[in-house]
This record gives C-alpha cells, structure tokens and sequence, in this order.
C-alpha cells in the first residue's frame, strides 16, 4: 500500500501541477443539445471565419447506421473479445469465472448505464458530473437527435446511448484481469457498480461533455458553452476513443485491485501458465475487430476522419504486435504467441487516444512504441510495483493508455501529419502549439491517475468490510469455477 500511495502521490505532483490551458479548442466530444459524443472530430478544411448562424440538425441516416454498427462491434469486444482473451490467460481451474465476471460485469453496467449512468455522465451539470434528468432515458425517444462533429448534422440520441454504453461496460470488464482467480464473484459486483459510478462517469463527463458544435456560432456563444464543459476537456485534453476514460482509467483501478486484493496463493511456487494460447488469440483478434468500431466509430460519422481512425487502428496494432515479438524474441530468445498477442493489445490501446487525431506515420511510431513500452511494462515495472496484477492489465492499458496520450499531444500538430485542433468558431484549424498541448495530456493523465487511484482505494476498502474481498485459500486451490458457480469449463 506504501508503494500505491507513493505512486499516485508522484504522479499527481508532477501531473496536476502542470498549468491549465483554457483556450478554446475543437475535435472533441460532441453533445446535441445537452447529449455529448466521443472526443474527437478530425480538423476539416475552412469554410467561412465567422458562422452566425448554425444550420438546423437533421438526422443522416448513413452517419446513424454506421454508428450502430459500431456499437455492436464493441460489444463484440467485451463478449466474446475480452472474456475469451482473460479466459486463456487463467488456469483451467478459472476460465468459466473469468468469463462469468466480464459476462456478468458487462451485464450490470449495461443496466446501470440506460438507468442513471447515460443522464450522470452526458447532461449538462457541473465539470465533474452531468445532472440525473434523463433518468431511464426519460424524454430520450426515437426522434431524439445527438450530434456529430458537423454542425447540423445528428445521429440518433438512442444510437449515440447504446455505442456509449457499450464503452462503459468494457471499461468495467478491463478491471477484472487485475484480480483474476481469487476475488469474490459478490464482491467484484459491488465495486463495479461503487467504480463505475464515481470514477467511469465523471471521467467520461471530464473529457467528453460539451454542448456540440452547433452552440459555437461567434466568440460570445463559445465561452458561455466551454463553461459548461467537463473539466478536462476545459483544458484541452484530447481524447479521441478513451486512452483516459477507458483505458488508464481502469487500468489503475486494477492496479489497486492488485495490492488489496493480494498475490495469488502460490504464486513463484506453482504454475500459473495460461491455459489456452488459443483462446487468447481467438479473443486478440475479437478485440482488434470489434475495435474498428471503437475507435472509427468515436468520430461519429461515415467520414474520412472514421477512416482516418481506422487505418491507425489496423496499422498501429499490427506495429505493435511486431515490436512486441521482435523484442522479446531479442531478449528470450523465441517469439511467442502470448507476445504477438499482447502487443496487439498494446497497439490498440496506444493509439485509441489518438486514431483521430493522428496521421499514418504519427500511428506507426505509436504503435512501434507501444510494442516495447508496454512489454517493459509487464516486466520490469510488474517487478518494480511488487503487484500481482494476474493479466496485466496496467502493464498494458495503463501503460499503453499513459503513451498514446501523451504522444496524441505531440502528433496530431499538423506540421507532423497530425489533423489539428478544429476551430469551430472559425470553421478552421487553430494555431498549434505542441508545448501547450502536451501539458493539457498531461492534466487528463493526471487526473485520472489520482481520480480513480482514490475512488477505487474507497470502493475496495467498502467491500473488504462489507463483503470480503477475497475467496478463501482452500476455494482458491480448488479454484473458482466449482466453488463459486459449481461448474467446469471443461470435462475431461
């Protein structure tokens, strides 16, 4: 625990010091009317320096089919993607509680998002929370309209619903690799909902609230909606698909999860090999897939931006997946499944905060990055924190996450191939200063390093008390799968 609080503390000194930036900026979250979208609009070209009159929404039926299209690719990440890639990290002993924990996990939150999470984390409020208005959706119907990052055209508010619910609810799924094999099933329920609650919903408030483009008409009309955007995205931070609300965000919860919930009874002493590379292949590649639409999707729209999102997520994952190899073939002397593997996963965090923002090249060198950070990341710094995080979750979502966030600052400079922070005020790419936009990556970084790091210490804390974190050792060598839900992933 001295190594946990010593960690935030650093991190938060060195982050949160860091001066705010407060300027306008664009190609981010976007709300219609109260609703709020993904960060992220790819800078287009000037149309006109002043626009005094925004152009009313209209639905575009071709932006609103492929955003649930995507939707449904996300899903397709938490189940069967995530599940199956933590299933064949276990024991054999385990599968079936780490598929019923992301199962379930994905379940609840999926509730809990259409109950109050939706309304808490998209409205209108203050810069940490939005305001319980729309609770079970009250007055969201089907002509609701949502917007995109084009001024005047909308999706479905139901459509933008289900794709950010589906981001909430492997975000929670994400945590569960940390503590795989030895947590109670009741107990993991009970922090998801304490987490997702007051860590995912103000983050996802923080850094994607804001009133839409369509209330950026001249000067005046935009200070009075920046003021009532999330704190993060006041400073500048951008976040294009969830390197800090998704990614570094649960990466420190499972983190923490780690250090309370404790080392694995018989860890150095007893094999805890994965018991099926192949399910984990099988579930890498359900995650590259269903990440299309991830990240794609977070522009919003059919555009070239979505496209610009998706060949970074297919050339950036495959870049990492090949450094990972290369490197670790370099120090053990063979390239392994589990690395091309897990280096995918690694290029696919990195570059989540920055497909949209970032040029070809800018992701190649992400995704080259990640490869090797990250593969240090769950070796030499796994060592260094002295956490028994079972699958790697902070060595690769925290690690990844904390990367592509901060290179996002670096490359999207257009003097790079980057896209720029859009004016829309201006209808035009502002002037970009890369010191200034480095430092507003580093407030987001910060801040959910320190937020989460607090809100999961609490969560947990109220769990061990109420409920017991932790199985007891006899269920625990006998393992999960009978003891908790009397089933057998295997009979043989």
């Amino acid at each position: 625990m001295k190594r946990l609080f010593a960690l935030l503390a650093l991190v938060g000194a060195v982050t949160l010091g860091a001066p705010a930036w407060a300027e306008e900026k664009a190609a981010e979250p976007v709300a219609a009317a109260a609703v709020v979208a993904e960060p992220a609009a790819v800078a287009a070209e000037a149309v006109a320096p002043v626009a005094e009159a925004a152009p009313a929404p209209v639905l575009s039926k071709a932006d609103n089919a492929w955003i649930m299209v995507c939707a449904a690719l996300v899903i397709l990440m938490s189940i069967p993607g995530l599940a199956l890639f933590y299933g064949g990290l276990v024991r054999t002993k385990n599968m079936l509680s780490v598929l019923m924990q992301v199962f379930v996990t994905f379940s609840l939150i999926s509730v809990l998002w259409v109950i109050y999470g939706y309304s808490a984390a998209f409205t209108e409020g203050n810069a940490f929370f939005g305001v319980l208005d729309k609770l079970f959706l009250k007055g969201v119907t089907p002509d609701s309209l949502g917007a995109t990052f084009s001024k005047g055209v909308s999706i479905s508010e139901l459509t933008f619903v289900i794709f950010q619910g589906a981001f909430a609810a492997i975000t929670c799924g994400l945590i569960v690799g940390a503590f795989a094999e030895r947590a109670k099933f009741a107990a993991v329920l009970v922090f998801m909902v304490i987490w997702f609650t007051l860590s995912y919903i103000p983050m996802a408030h923080m850094v994607w609230y804001w009133a839409g483009p369509d209330a950026y008409i001249n000067a005046a009309a935009a200070d009075a909606a920046g003021a009532t955007a999330g704190f993060l995205f006041q400073k500048g931070a951008l976040d294009f698909a969830g390197g800090t609300v998704v990614h570094i965000n649960a990466a420190v919860a499972g983190l923490v999860g780690a250090y309370m919930v404790g080392k694995r009874t018989g860890l150095g002493n007893v094999s805890m090999a994965p018991h099926s590379l192949t399910f984990t292949m099988i579930g890498a590649s359900l995650l590259w897939v269903g990440w299309f639409g991830f990240n794609a999707g977070s522009a919003l729209e059919a555009s070239g931006g979505s496209a610009l999102a998706m060949v970074n997520t297919w050339v950036a994952t495959a870049c990492a997946a090949l450094s990972w190899m290369f490197a670790e073939w370099m120090l053990k002397g063979k390239p392994s499944m589990l690395g091309a593997a897990s280096g995918a996963v690694a290029g696919l965090v990195a570059i989540t905060p920055a497909a949209g923002f970032v040029g070809i090249m800018g992701g190649i060198i992400i995704g080259l990055l990640a490869g090797v950070v990250c593969l240090w990341g769950v070796n030499g710094l796994k060592k260094i924190l002295g956490a028994d995080d079972s699958l790697d979750v902070f060595g690769v979502h925290g690690i990844g996450g904390i990367l592509g966030a901060i290179l996002t600052g670096v490359f999207v400079d257009p003097a790079l191939g980057g896209t720029g922070v859009y004016d829309y005020v201006a209808n035009a790419v502002a002037p970009f200063d890369m010191t200034t936009q480095v430092i507003s990556q580093l407030w987001g970084v910060g801040t959910v390093i320190v937020w989460s790091g607090v809100v999961s210490v609490v969560a947990y804390k109220l769990v061990d008390i109420v409920i017991g974190l932790r199985v007891p050792e006899e269920e625990e060598r006998e393992g999960l799968d009978l003891t908790s839900h009397g089933e057998s992933a295997y009979h043989h």
